[in-house]
């Protein structure tokens, strides 16, 4: 089996997921991802006629987002119509399990050069019409009564006894790390401007991070899913907090700590990692920055939900014969504060070890985009840091969570 070697990656700025308000939300997605794959081969300089296959993680699949939208951004981006592309959907685990199923062809030798990456624009929401996750089964809601994520979030809160306190100390630490990044240009050799259709920039920054965040200002939030916790879902019997309850007997009352600015943020934007064998790479002279050591997932009760990236972490450290110790840094997805501190406690991960240049609370979680971005400033900051190894992962939705080890080459 040959190695899945990581050339290079870039990425869009977040745009603020709000129509007319966001930068990027007047920009289709499949032109933002367009952009963002001909800024890696620009950086790179590969031949885009020998892509076997762009590998596109989105969370939407409906209106902007339809019709694989890997595929038609290929296209839009002007590649070689042989250059195919595949979209797929793990919930917020797409983007990386685009670039796990790169790193997998690679891997079995059926491929030599792939693109895995993601994209999503939130700002350009389409109704799904289904009743939540259970997309209409009433069945499978008999079994598994999923509930939206923000409440599976205040439930392992609840469970695991972190405060409103904890969630919010966590929330500010993730600003100010995000702000002291982009102070130091971190993120700068992987950002890729997205332009308007007039030619004009749209965007070349990120935009949601908030760094004069502090402690005092987000004691002034309102908790957002308290209210749905304790409202009736479509003509059931039972409220959100009810379902939290008859699930887990010993939750007494669902404790609500989780608000905006404790949560990721809502975003557009887009990302691309191109993966290579080693005999591809070193016959064309590309020079890779890191290898794929392992991949995993994990699945765990899904009603609460968010609380696979342990498993995962542990199931992909396992198959690749290493600890914990083994790992430098960490990057664990901020759908929630909640959803990183229990990582850190399942796992013992220490504070400087993780999430050290800030996460998707300061600068938003663009679904599908997300994993690949992940695996982008963790690598950039074993270089900087001149360290070896590092861990990704990502809860999903419907109880799942995705890991990944990459190490430095």
């Amino acid at each position: 089996m040959t190695e899945a070697w990581i050339i290079d990656g870039v990425r869009s700025p977040r745009g603020r997921g709000k129509a007319g308000v966001g930068s990027l939300s007047e920009v289709h997605p499949q032109r933002v991802m367009a952009q963002v794959l001909n800024g890696l081969q620009e950086k790179v300089g590969f031949d885009t006629a020998d892509v076997e296959d762009v590998i596109a993680g989105c969370g939407s699949g409906s209106g902007d987002h339809a019709h694989d939208i890997a595929r038609l951004s290929v296209l839009d981006a002007g590649w070689p119509i042989t250059a195919p592309g595949v979209t797929l959907h793990r919930f917020c685990g797409s983007g990386q399990q685009a670039v796990t199923f790169a790193a997998m062809g690679i891997m079995s030798g059926q491929q030599d050069l792939v693109v895995g990456g993601g994209v999503e624009s939130m700002s350009r929401y389409s109704p799904t019409h289904t009743d939540g996750f259970t997309a209409n089964n009433p069945h499978l809601f008999e079994q598994y009564p999923l509930i939206p994520q923000g409440i599976s979030a205040d439930l392992i809160a609840t469970i695991e006894g972190f405060s409103r306190d904890d969630v919010d100390s966590y929330a500010v630490r993730s600003q100010q790390r995000t702000a002291r990044s982009i102070e130091e240009g971190r993120f700068k050799d992987s950002l890729v401007p997205i332009y308007h259709e007039d030619g004009t920039l749209a965007l070349d920054r990120d935009e949601h991070p908030r760094p004069g965040t502090t402690l005092e200002s987000m004691n002034g939030l309102n908790p957002s899913f308290e209210k749905m916790g304790k409202t009736l879902f479509d003509g059931h019997v039972k409220t959100f907090d009810d379902i939290c309850k008859e699930v887990y007997p010993d939750v007494k009352d669902v404790q609500h700590v989780h608000h905006a600015g404790n949560s990721s943020g809502v975003v557009d934007g887009a990302s691309a990692i191109l993966m290579s064998s080693p005999a591809y790479a070193k016959a064309h002279g590309l020079k890779p920055r890191a290898r794929i050591r392992m991949t995993a997932t994990a699945g765990t009760e899904p009603v609460i939900m968010l609380t696979a990236p342990g498993p995962a972490a542990e199931i992909c450290l396992r198959k690749a014969g290493m600890t914990k110790d083994d790992i430098d840094l960490f990057e664990i997805n901020e759908a929630f504060a909640a959803v990183v501190l229990k990582f850190q406690k399942d796992l013992g991960v220490n504070d400087d070890q993780i999430n050290v240049c800030g996460g998707s609370i300061a600068l938003g979680h663009p679904i599908g985009a997300t994993g690949p971005m992940l695996i982008q400033t963790v690598l950039a900051e074993l270089e900087r840091q001149d360290k070896n190894t590092a861990l990704i992962a990502m809860c999903t939705g419907g109880g799942m969570g995705t890991a990944t080890i990459i190490e430095r080459i």
